[in-house]
């Protein structure tokens, strides 16, 4: 799948059209003249064309009566013409052979069913004869780097190029992301805003963009994501691209139940999943539109990210440097204490008063030694301890008196920068705009790319490194992420909750180790199977829909005798009978030693992203510690461990006080065993929760199990 086609649409000819023509182009619109405006102003070296059947002269320009009166065929329509005659127009376009086509016009899908109806007709339209449509709803976009800019808003001018690519699920921010990039020196490759998606989709423009040359990283401003297949797809060829991508995806909301599974359900929540699933595919999740533009910006004037987390920081502020501190701390980034040479050479730097530490605070002297910063920070970035180095600095706002000393002080700056043994990021203290002068200085010298304020440029750090390590550790790519999987056979149609011995048997069938187990109907039976496993035993209550048995006092564990088995059996039997269940039994397991770690391991399927897989202590300290990591299916071992190496309960898994620690990566083959079953469950699976999994160092066996699985149409029927 090439830069030019996605899903079979046109792209080139969409977002590099050399002809457009504006449809239903009119001097009352500011729709109009601003997007007339914007692509003159762009340079724009094809040609536009004003179609207006009733104005022959429009924005000082002739107009043509239809767009089969134009004297060429051109590549791109700009539709800004009343909702019903959309259509219409989109067909005269077909009919003369145009490919592509932006549709400005609101009152579509967004205002209810008859302006979707009219949403479905345009996009069965676009189907049948292969148009490709941006929109409607829509501001159309900005291809910056091909001077090409029809967009229905206006653009603040001189536009600075670069390599980041926005692609918005919001036409309203659009104009202040782009105003916000620009006022911050960030050059911006490309912009659009997707309108209602009927036809392209975020998808489609973030495949178009990696293979952008224009492009190096991807900035999202995402409302839902439509196709997450797909998403993760796409994601993956970026980040084996080496092309970030960073997105602020909202409607962070609170999971309420899921299916049966309140362990489960509780610990797994939307924003959980969203997290989970954004690093899987190496996407940079960020909280603020400031933090997206932010983080955007320097990963493109890094080309990448950051290559770990210990900084070695050179600021002119004593202040500035605690605030840098605790922030670092708060992003995960380290501040080393330096190596004795280097405090040595630094101690030669400094004043006498200065306190020679990280971060490193050169003091107020800079203001008469003005070589201190650019000295201190060769030094600093020569330090072992130092993955990268920042310096606190800021471009001039407006001219000095002598102007000549100023671009003399900020070359010799940048070319030190730019010799420094490590990456070096300049970060100013807060975030104000860069001034026309400022950026004038900065071109001059080609001065590194400031981020902007200690707050976000610290949150923009911490997400380069992530990435880097994200990049570092991916184990997919977009070839692998859904590979054919066998299904799993099934004796009964699976419906509704399968209590633990059906569960237990299923997962048994499928190579996954579970304690051994038997339904019984009678105490004798009870007795008689108890004493074939050997004393302690379990005893469980079994009934059709019994999701949590310990909530009525369904489980009775430590039986060490037939009298202890009878008793319980007949105790279980009579709390069944008072709550009225049906298909009352009892299961008899062998009590297995206390003496190992009880794990969660649960897959509950989130309506956006599929099955999802949930990992973390089990028993008691599911309670304590809430404490789970997730992964969206499917996923590999090592995602496994990874995943289970972050649970903040990981001291226990690894022994403490004696303990014998658990084998990690027996766990995490083990679970990841569980995830890929689940997977092959298919689409009738709702949810899936093994708790507890009982691990004693290598070994790995399922206690208790649960399934719970959607309904089929004709069942949803029946309770309707």
């Amino acid at each position: 799948m090439t830069k030019a086609t996605v899903q079979g649409m046109d792209l080139r000819a969409l977002f590099e059209p050399r002809s457009i023509a504006l449809i239903g182009a009119t001097d009352k619109s500011p729709w109009s003249l601003n997007t007339y405006q914007n692509i003159k102003d762009s340079g724009f070296g094809g040609s536009v064309y004003l179609v207006n059947p009733t104005s022959p002269i429009v924005h000082g320009e002739r107009t043509f009566d239809a767009i089969s009166g134009l004297p060429e065929v051109v590549d791109l329509i700009f539709v800004m013409v009343p909702t019903t005659v959309v259509l219409p127009t989109l067909r005269a376009a077909v009919e003369i052979g145009v490919r592509a086509a932006v549709i400005l016009t609101a009152g579509f899908g967004e205002t209810g069913p008859v302006g979707q109806q009219m949403e479905d007709e345009i996009i069965d339209f676009a189907r049948s004869s292969g148009l490709t449509v941006l929109g409607p709803n829509g501001n159309g976009f900005i291809n910056a780097a091909e001077n090409i800019t029809p967009y229905g808003l206006p653009i603040g001018r001189p536009l600075i190029e670069g390599t980041v690519g926005f692609v918005l699920q919001s036409g309203a921010l659009a104009s202040s992301v782009l105003q916000f990039a620009q006022s911050r020196n960030i050059g911006v490759s490309f912009l659009t805003a997707m309108g209602n998606e009927s036809l392209m989709s975020v998808t489609d423009v973030m495949n178009y963009l990696v293979d952008d040359p224009n492009t190096a990283v991807i900035a999202l401003f995402l409302e839902s994501v439509r196709d997450p297949v797909e998403f993760r797809r796409i994601a993956l060829r970026a980040l084996h691209a080496g092309k970030p991508i960073v997105a602020l995806k909202i409607g962070r909301s609170v999971l309420g139940a899921r299916a049966a599974l309140a362990h489960t359900g509780a610990l797994v929540g939307d924003n959980a999943v969203i997290d989970a699933a954004f690093e899987q595919m190496g996407v940079i999740r960020v909280r603020s539109l400031e933090d997206l533009i932010t983080t955007a910006g320097l990963m493109a004037s890094l080309g990448g990210g950051l290559p770990g987390p210990r900084i070695g920081v050179v600021t002119p502020s004593g202040g500035a440097s605690e605030i840098i501190a605790d922030r670092a701390e708060d992003e995960g980034l380290v501040l080393p204490g330096f190596s004795e040479e280097t405090i040595v050479k630094l101690g030669e730097i400094v004043p006498a008063f200065a306190t020679v530490q990280n971060p490193l605070d050169v003091t107020g002297y800079v203001v008469i030694d003005r070589t201190l910063m650019r000295r201190s920070l060769a030094v600093v970035a020569q330090d072992p301890n130092v993955d990268f180095a920042v310096l606190l600095s800021e471009l001039p706002r407006v001219p000095a008196a002598d102007p000549s000393l100023t671009m003399t002080a900020y070359g010799e700056s940048a070319r030190n920068i730019r010799e420094t043994d490590v990456p070096t990021v300049v970060l100013s203290t807060v975030l104000t705009d860069v001034t026309e002068y400022g950026r004038s200085v900065a071109d001059a010298v080609e001065f590194p790319h400031v981020v902007g304020g200690i707050e976000h440029g610290l949150t923009a750090l911490g997400n380069a490194v992530r990435w880097s390590a994200l990049r570092a550790a991916a184990s997919a790519t977009p070839e692998e992420l859904d590979p054919f999987v066998a299904p799993v056979d099934f004796e009964t149609e699976p419906t509704g909750i399968w209590t633990e011995h059906r569960s237990s048997e299923l997962l048994s069938r499928n190579g996954i180790p579970v304690v051994p187990s038997s339904l019984v109907g009678s105490m004798e039976e009870a007795q008689e199977r108890a004493a074939a496993y050997g004393y302690p035993v379990v005893l469980k209550a079994v009934a059709d829909g019994l999701g949590h048995k310990s909530d009525i006092g369904g489980v009775r564990l430590d039986l060490r005798s037939a009298d202890d088995v009878a008793e319980a059996y007949d105790s279980v039997l009579a709390t069944l009978a008072d709550v009225g269940a049906t298909g009352a039994a009892a299961l008899i397991q062998p009590q297995r030693p206390s003496n190992g770690l009880e794990v969660l391991v649960g897959v509950v399927r989130d309506p956006v992203w599929g099955l999802t897989l949930a990992v973390g202590l089990g028993g008691v300290w599911v309670e304590v510690l809430a404490d789970a990591a997730i992964r969206v299916l499917p996923v590999s071992v090592a995602d496994v461990r990874d995943a289970i190496e972050s649970l903040r309960g990981i001291a226990l898994l690894r022994g403490t006080r004696g303990s014998e620690p658990v084998d990690i990566d027996a766990l995490a083959t083990c679970v990841a065993e569980i995830g890929d079953f689940a997977y092959r469950l298919g689409d009738r699976l709702q949810a899936l929760e093994i708790n507890p999994l009982m691990v004693r160092g290598g070994e790995c066996e399922a206690l208790d199990a649960l399934i719970t699985w959607s309904e089929t149409s004709s069942e949803t029927e029946e309770v309707s």
